[in-house]
This record gives C-alpha cells, structure tokens and sequence, in this order.
C-alpha cells in the first residue's frame, strides 16, 4: 500500500509511529505478562534478569563495534542500531516458544528476558539518540537501574493491587473484567512513567500478577488480551511498512545481512555465555537460548526514536534494522524446533492446563468453576471420587458428546468432557489447585508432589 506499492501511499510519519507502537507495545507485553506462568518464571528470574542487563551490554557492544568497523557508520550510529537490535522481541518469544515444548527453565528464562530487556534498550535509545555526548558511563547505568527498580516496584504494586480487587468486587457483567485488566495493566504503564521509571517493565509485571491470581472469567480475559495482542501487532506492522521505502533497501541489503550475522553468531552467543556465566546452565540450553533471541516488530518502532530526534544518517538506521529483523526472524522463528530437536531439549508436550472459568455466586457465598479436560490432559481416566476434591466442593455436571448428566463417584472422566464444579468460598482456591494438580499428574498427584500451580 505505500508509495512503492500498488496504492502509492505516502506515509513518513515517523513520530506518530513511534507513538502508536509505543501504545502497541504496552498490550503485548500486557498480553505476555497475562500468559506468563510464574511457577516456570520464579526459577528463572535471576537468569532472564542477568541477561536483560549484563547480555544487553555485551550485545550492544559487540554489534555496535561490527557496525562501525566492518560498515563504517559513526559510532554514534553504531551505538543506536547495537542499542536497537539487542532487545529481543516480546511478541515473537512469546508467539514461537508457546508452541514449542521446550524445558520449563529455557522457556521462562526467554520469556522473562523479553519482558525485561525492552526497558532497559528503550534507555539506552533515547540516550544515544538525544543531543550531546554521554560524559559518565556510570552515571547512565545508575540512572538505568534506578527506572528499572521504579517501574518494578509500581508495576507490582498496580498488579496486586488490581488483582485483589478484581478478585473482591463483582463487576456488573462479566465483560467488564477483560476490559478492567487490560486498563490495571495500562494504568501500570502510565504510573511508571509518570514517576520516572520504566513503564514496560511495570505494564509487564502487573499483568504478570494478575495472570497468576485466578481471577474471574479468566478464560475470557485471556481470549480478550490475545485478541488485542493481535490487534496490536497487526497495526504495528502496517504502519512500518508504510513508513519504509522499499527501494532505499537495497543499498543497505548487505550491510544489514553483515552487522545480523555477527549478531546472531557473536553478539548473542557471546551474552548468552556472560551472562548466564554464574547460574551453570548447560551447554546445549546457552545454545539454543543463543538462537531463541527473535527480534520483531519492536526493534523496528525502537528504530523511529532516532528518526524523530532528528539524528543524522536515522533513516539508514531504519533501513537497516527493517532488513535484519525481517530476514533473521525468518530464519530464526521456523528452525528454532528443529535445533531443539538437534539438541536433545524437545520435549513430548506436557499436560495441557485446565482453561478452568470461574463465576461468582455472590448471594450463595460460592463460586461455578467450569473447565473441558484437554486431549493432553492426565484427569483422562480418573474417577470422579479420585479427584479428592476438599469438603465443600463437588462436581455437579458432566457432559459428555453434547449429552449432560450427574456423575457418580464411580463415574470415570474422558478427555473432551466438560465439568461443572461448585465450590464455597473458602475451599474455591483449594478446589482449583486440586483440579490443575490432577490435571498434570493423574490421581496420584499429590502421592507424585504434582501440585498444581498456587492460585
């Protein structure tokens, strides 16, 4: 559609980019944080924090120093595209590793990684980007850890806070909660901004919060968050290609091959290795974390910071980072399962969780908890009386190829069936882990420690 194309639109807008790809990437990393298991990111916490700071120094030197030598960019140039393409892609971590079964502790390291690094690259843009020369490295580190520690303390606050209340008032109508989320989430975002910390770190973590708390019609929320994510991602993309200019990419076709090779064969590994460096992780995991590092959408709106702090040679700078994320990302997204297969990390896919939907009875003092038993699912051959649930709950309804009845303790559950369980309020968190832990080990769950994830 742009003014190559065939609709001939001319579009060079790049600060109104730059702000709707801001707001773009406030709903996927809500949107990430959302789906972001925490009993898979807790163990991976100090790993993905290690890389989203240490690797990103690595990365941004090592890739800077190839464009200035091996391309001849100034170094200030230089350091805007190590800066810009260091930061891996939230959407295209979470969009590949989501269907990939891979170790829990690589998956969360990755995706901990993607949600951290864009708030610390952002600094490190707007800094390289705007006029005057940087006296005092440690000064810019200082002033980056400290952003990083303020928008981690707001956004887990909003994210308890939001999820607490969510959890105590009914809403009207049960549309309301998605909506209610996703606006915790942005009011996250903008609370750390307004304090002078970074707010896609805080957006992250809050979303992060709730998706772990159980909240109400949460199947719906989810369906809502992705639906957005998508949305988001699809009007990114738009926008940047309207805002390139095809054929100004074929002088800076090569150089851009160049400057994403040594950083996906060097720059990446190299801080895949430094920074993991303390927490020994085996070889074959550095490997394929070395690869996993996608780049998407987000280096290329990262990209528009400069173009509109009017730095000389921006728009080259775009030119290129458009060409290295779309060829890497199409080498890198679909070889990723073969290399985990290569390397022996292939997993057989895990039990599918419960997608388990919640409603409130206010009056009654309880709660409907309805769920379908996935294909991957271990509840598959149990009895009803073998779910152990605590006194207070009980599965009311089965039904079963579109036929409904009440079950009897002999009743054995198949994959497909859908349950409908009433729990009071005090057991109602109980009931729930109990199902997700049968749900993952069988009846035998507790006797194995397959616990459910806390709600």
């Amino acid at each position: 559609m742009g003014q190559d194309g065939i609709a001939g639109i001319h579009f060079d807008n790049a600060e109104l980019t730059q702000v709707i790809g801001y707001g773009a990437l406030v709903v996927i990393l809500a949107e990430g944080g959302l789906g972001t298991k925490w009993s898979e990111i807790k163990p991976a916490l100090p790993s993905a924090s290690a890389l989203a700071v240490v690797g990103v120094a690595v990365s941004v030197g090592v890739t800077a120093a190839a464009a200035h030598y091996l391309i001849g960019l100034e170094w200030r140039q230089a350091l805007i595209i190590g800066a810009v393409v260091s930061s891996t892609d939230a959407a295209a971590v979470f969009s590949v590793l989501r269907k990939v079964p891979l170790p829990a502790r690589v998956t969360g390291t990755l995706e901990a990684e993607s949600g951290f690094n864009d708030a610390p690259v952002v600094i490190l843009v707007v800094a390289f980007s705007t006029a005057g020369p940087i006296e005092h490295w440690y000064v810019l580190i200082g002033e980056i850890l400290l952003e990083l520690a303020i928008g981690a303390a707001i956004g887990l606050a909003v994210g308890w806070l939001g999820a607490w209340g969510l959890r105590h008032v009914a809403l009207p109508a049960s549309g309301l909660y998605p909506i209610a989320v996703m606006a915790i989430a942005v009011t996250a975002y903008a609370a750390g901004a307004i304090a002078h910390g970074s707010g896609f770190l805080a957006v992250y973590l809050a979303a992060m919060m709730m998706g772990n708390a159980r909240l109400p019609h949460w199947p719906a929320t989810r369906g809502f968050a992705e639906g957005l994510g998508w949305m988001a991602q699809i009007g990114m993309f738009v926008l940047l290609g309207l805002l390139v200019t095809p054929h100004e990419l074929a002088d800076d076709f090569l150089p851009a091959l160049l400057i994403g090779l040594v950083l996906t064969m060097v720059a990446r590994p190299l801080s895949i290795v430094l920074g993991l460096l303390p927490f020994r992780v085996p070889w074959q995991e550095q490997a394929l974390m070395s690869w996993a590092g996608l780049r998407g959408a987000v280096p290329i709106i990262l990209a528009t910071i400069p173009m509109v702090e009017g730095v000389a040679g921006s728009r080259r700078i775009f030119n290129l980072v458009f060409v290295l994320v779309v060829v890497y990302t199409l080498v890198q997204g679909p070889t990723l399962p073969w290399l985990a297969r290569k390397l022996h990390l292939g997993q057989d896919a895990e039990a599918a969780d419960l997608g388990i939907e919640s409603a409130p009875l206010e009056r009654l003092r309880g709660h409907l908890l309805s769920f379908s038993i996935p294909k991957g699912s271990r509840m598959h051959g149990v009895e009803v009386g073998e779910l152990r649930l605590p006194p207070g709950a009980a599965v009311t309804l089965v039904v079963r190829d579109g036929q409904s009845f009440v079950p009897l303790p002999t009743t054995v559950l198949q994959r497909g069936d859908e349950l409908l369980v009433v729990a009071t309020d005090p057991v109602r968190d109980a009931a729930e882990r109990r199902l997700r832990a049968v749900g993952h080990g069988g009846k035998l769950a507790g006797w194995l420690g397959a616990d459910g994830p806390a709600p």
